[in-house]
């Protein structure tokens, strides 16, 4: 076994989470390696929606203009059609992806990113060049074999999948972001709730390019969903086409019996799933691959050993529905990260990291059961029907023949199918408040009697809040006539202060907190005459806290502590509230 390799981390694993998790430490100063037992990033689409919390991470790293230069933008995914193919007959659209006016509105006042579709081919690419740039060390084809935890580091034993050769590497902490069947995961014992393969039925993806544009450019969107005799997705005969690139990347997916397996499949056999769900078996269309997948409903209670941590798909398998997946891996890293760098650097004491379990893993739970839950409302729209799973050719044809029928029986049958089609935006963009809203609990946290108990928000809208736990709200201040969010002056790996025009006695005891702890802490001082402006009165309006007071701001840009005011004992506060974050 050759010499052994010294790092900070290391990190198993090239996906969403691993990927940005390897861009976060090494731009803040932490030497990283990250090794994937693969030749490359993902070569398929996989997960595709990246939202507004995940877009707020990437601008702060300086890639939202990239990201969004290669993404298809939120105007193009908003129609979701149901119909019974593609050429066919339509049987209603619903306006998913924050695309209805209403929508639009509350993803303005959240956020000052967009949230877009960046198949992860294209965006994991994007995150591990910017990692590679920022000085992360990413070798491929090399594999994770063990590792044995000693009293200040992790030693791991990797593979060379070219040469067959074993190496060890010697890291502060290991980073287990190596997929739903995570081998590090398996290693530290962590306890899942759920299960992998869920449901009866398997779906199939068939990759393919085609020139559809004459059939959705007048209705863009990033799905479509067929109602067809067959067994279809769950059991519930509907087939579906993704958008890749619009117009002439797509996937086909449909189902298959789990118990029996995958149905034999060759380029004739992908072509003709793709033109039953099209509709029009003259329509040119390339093969391009093909794969199968289960449902999963899988998270983990606790998400770390020691010295090891996991993360993404390692801690949370979920369904699709909702496109919360890729988010919630490079929100778990943008969670991690800062904690990490701070330790290692001697700005905080191990017990810090502590907070990762207490913060992520009710993340887990929520963002797994919540997708799982979504689908649901498929099997809804074929009972609003009468349709049982799997329905005969015949009675899916007298069902969908009684939607058009001017008769009593015909309005119930359609308001029902309405209502039914309508519930289906909770999987498709209807779930503002669980991708925004998240609300921590733990030692990294400083929330006083006078903030209340915390509230579980609303998982369909988003509750802007600055109570201690939350994340900080956007609102636009000014610098020199320009636009300039508040999320914009905070993160980048530092702790911040934000005040009012009378708070600026803040600035020197914030000053001395952090020149006694040895930290980076920012202040700004926001009011007339100041560098940043509340030109709109939008910072004092969400602040919660008189002009006077102060919300601290963590690393990753949620409120760690708030002062109502700066009278003498709050503001001598602030020194022990940092000690207490940073244990």
């Amino acid at each position: 076994m050759n010499a052994m390799v010294e790092t900070d981390v290391l990190i198993i694993g090239a996906g969403p989470a691993g990927a940005a998790a390897a861009l976060l430490l090494s731009r803040y100063g932490v030497k990283t390696l990250l090794v994937n037992k693969y030749p490359g990033s993902s070569p398929g689409p996989r997960a595709h929606i990246v939202n507004q919390r995940t877009m707020e991470i990437l601008r702060e790293l300086g890639l939202e203009d990239t990201a969004k230069a290669i993404a298809t933008p939120q105007p193009l995914l908003g129609d979701h059609v149901y119909a019974t193919s593609l050429t066919g007959e339509e049987l209603g659209r619903i306006k998913a992806w924050g695309s209805s006016p209403e929508a639009l509105a509350a993803h303005a006042a959240a956020s000052p990113c967009a949230m877009c579709d960046l198949p992860q081919l294209y965006f994991e690419p994007m995150v591990l060049q910017a990692a590679s740039l920022a000085g992360a060390q990413i070798r491929f084809q090399t594999e994770y074999v063990s590792h044995r935890q000693e009293s200040e580091a992790v030693v791991s034993v990797l593979k060379d999948r070219l040469t067959g050769a074993e190496f060890q590497v010697r890291s502060a902490y290991l980073l287990g972001a190596d997929g739903a069947r995570s081998q590090v995961a398996q290693d530290i014992g962590l306890a899942y709730e759920g299960e992998l393969g869920l449901t009866a039925a398997g779906s199939l993806n068939v990759e393919f390019t085609a020139d559809l544009s004459p059939w959705v450019a007048h209705r863009p969107g990033d799905m479509y969903w067929f109602v067809q005799p067959g067994l279809g997705i769950r059991g519930q005969g509907i087939g579906s086409l993704r958008m890749i690139r619009p117009w002439h990347k797509w996937v086909a997916v449909w189902g298959y019996d789990l118990a029996k397996g995958p149905p034999p499949m060759d380029e004739g056999e992908a072509t003709r799933m793709v033109h039953r769900l099209l509709g029009d078996d003259s329509i040119p269309v390339t093969i391009d691959a093909w794969s199968n997948w289960t449902i999963n409903r899988r998270y983990a209670h606790q998400l770390s050993h020691e010295r090891v941590f996991c993360l993404g798909d390692a801690v949370h398998c979920h369904s699709p529905m909702a496109g919360l997946g890729l988010n919630t891996s490079v929100q778990d890293a943008y969670n991690l990260s800062w904690k990490l760098a701070w330790v290692l650097q001697g700005k905080a004491a191990p017990r810090l990291l502590a907070s990762y379990d207490k913060e992520r893993a009710p993340v887990a739970k929520q963002i797994v059961e919540y997708a799982y839950d979504c689908g649901r409302y498929i099997a809804d729209m074929f009972r609003s029907l009468g349709l049982s799973a799997n329905p005969s050719p015949e009675q899916m044809a007298r069902s969908l023949a009684q939607l058009k029928e001017p008769t009593s029986a015909g309005a119930a049958l359609r308001a029902a199918w309405r209502e039914a089609v309508d519930s289906t935006l909770a999987g498709f963009g209807g779930a503002h408040g669980v991708e925004m809203n998240q609300r921590y609990v733990s030692n990294a946290v400083f929330a006083e009697d006078d903030d209340g108990e915390p509230k579980a928000p609303s998982e369909f809208h988003h509750e802007a809040s600055t109570r201690p736990g939350a994340p900080l709200p956007h609102v636009w201040l000014t610098r020199h006539q320009h636009r300039v969010s508040t999320l914009d002056v905070c993160g980048k790996g530092r702790f911040t202060l934000l005040t009012g025009l009378s708070g600026q006695a803040w600035a020197s005891v914030a000053s001395a907190a952090a020149d006694k702890l040895g930290i980076d802490l920012d202040v700004h001082v926001i009011g007339p005459g100041q560098s940043l402006e509340d030109s709109y009165g939008d910072f004092a309006r969400m602040s919660g806290v008189a002009e006077n007071g102060a919300l601290l701001i963590r690393p990753d840009r949620f409120v760690a502590w708030r002062a109502r005011n700066d009278n003498p004992e709050q503001r001598e506060r602030l020194l022990s509230v940092l000690q207490s974050i940073l244990s």
